[in-house]
């Protein structure tokens, strides 16, 4: 007797064994099928988080331009702090800004070239003894400077 012919009950024994397999290839795809469902399932609840999200970062931007509006925060900055616009007449070009240091350069040279004040020598210190420790050559004081 051969694989082919021997019966079971009834049945050849190729047919049950191709039962056997053909339940089993059901049941793997049933189970492929309801696991790919819930993966949907998720990936379509986290597409709906990611569209909150979005939609919450667009309120966010808006929000944010409103708050940096230049009029609003003027109002604000006038209202609570006392403070107001700089006038015109204290705003510089660029080309006029060597001009301003230039006259600071000349308004600060008489400081500058002023005598310096008298300096102080001190004498010489006693000779230390010898060794390897660092000697004092000469105690400067300058008059007006705190020691």
């Amino acid at each position: 007797m051969s694989v082919f012919s021997r019966k079971i009950r009834g049945f050849r024994l190729i047919d049950v064994v191709a039962a056997g397999v053909l339940a089993a290839i059901i049941l793997s795809v049933y189970l492929a099928k309801t696991i790919a469902g819930r993966e949907r399932t998720e990936i379509a609840t986290v597409e709906k988080q990611i569209d909150a999200e979005r939609d919450r970062i667009r309120l966010l931007q808006a929000e944010v331009a409103h708050l940096e509006q230049p009029s609003r925060i003027e109002q604000l900055s006038s209202a609570h702090l006392g403070m107001v616009p700089i006038p015109a007449k204290n705003e510089v070009t660029p080309e006029k800004l060597g001009e301003i240091a230039l006259a600071a350069q000349i308004k600060s040279a008489p400081k500058v070239l002023a005598a310096p004040p008298p300096v102080e020598l001190a004498a010489p210190a006693a000779p230390a003894a010898p060794g390897p420790g660092p000697t004092q050559v000469a105690q400067v004081s300058v008059a007006g400077v705190n020691p």
